[in-house]
């Protein structure tokens, strides 16, 4: 038997088979969000599950999480994505005290207690020049791809000052820091640090360790730095970082089933 869990975020459609007697993950995916929801997770689930020798029959229980999961019809309950990123993350890493997971058009700041529940939390969402998103932007405007972010910022010598709050205004900034000169290697180290800063805001006070760092952002070099920088603490990559939060709905689905 296996519980499942679908996190239908901003940007991407995440799905996530956990097996109820082992508890591990044994089948995931991804798809790019779009105007049906509904039907786009529908879509990944039935290949996932004929992908991987099951059938519905195999399915104890369906969470859905992320900002678009009340559009997902096939699941049995809803989650919000705090809870859910946070049982995910510490299914993959116990110990946590510190989450930042950072997505396509929102950032979070989760704290957990010593047992490992949501102490306090801190979400933007309503700024994208503190989100993947600001990356994207950025990539497209220098003419390279999110992958190559990473090598750009490590070859960086004097990263560039990004102090607009606002994506249309940083970008209106970009544009004059190229004008003026300013390399692309600094401009992206330049943006990294000033996502970093942002998140840093969120956390107000210092971070409780160990911090582990998820969510599609967290899979571009040079992130992790920037926030080690920014916070003063030492910052760890989640494993699968982009499926914590569809990881976490599939573990409450397996424990709301009575596993």
């Amino acid at each position: 038997m296996i519980g499942v869990g679908i996190d239908a975020g901003s940007r991407a459609i995440k799905i996530a088979l956990v097996d109820a007697d082992t508890e591990k993950m044994i089948a995931s995916g991804i798809v790019k969000q779009g105007i049906n929801s509904e039907e786009l997770a529908l879509g990944l689930f039935d290949e996932l599950l004929a992908g991987n020798g099951f059938t519905c029959d195999d399915v104890k229980r369906i969470v859905a999480t992320g900002y678009a999961r009340s559009r997902i019809g096939i699941a049995d309950t809803t989650i919000t994505e705090i809870t859910c990123h946070a049982h995910g993350v510490r299914h993959l890493v116990p110990g946590v005290r510190t989450i930042i997971e950072i997505g396509g058009q929102d950032s979070k700041f989760l704290r957990l207690d010593p047992g490992g529940s949501v102490h306090d939390f801190a979400m933007n969402d309503r700024c994208a020049a503190g989100t993947g998103r600001f990356l994207e932007v950025v990539a497209d405007r220098l003419g390279v791809g999110l992958e190559d972010l990473g090598q750009l910022s490590s070859m960086s010598t004097r990263p560039a000052m990004i102090s607009s709050m606002c994506i249309v205004f940083a970008e209106t900034e970009i544009i004059g820091l190229l004008s003026s000169g300013a390399s692309p290697e600094d401009i992206v180290a330049g943006v990294q640090n000033s996502i970093a800063t942002r998140v840093s805001t969120m956390i107000g006070r210092s971070a409780t360790p160990p911090v582990v760092f998820t969510g599609g952002v967290a899979m571009i070099p040079g992130m992790a730095h920037a926030l080690e920088s920014v916070i003063g603490e030492s910052v760890s990559i989640s494993p699968s970082p982009q499926m914590t939060g569809a990881l976490g709905a599939a573990m409450l689905a397996l424990e709301q089933a009575g596993f």
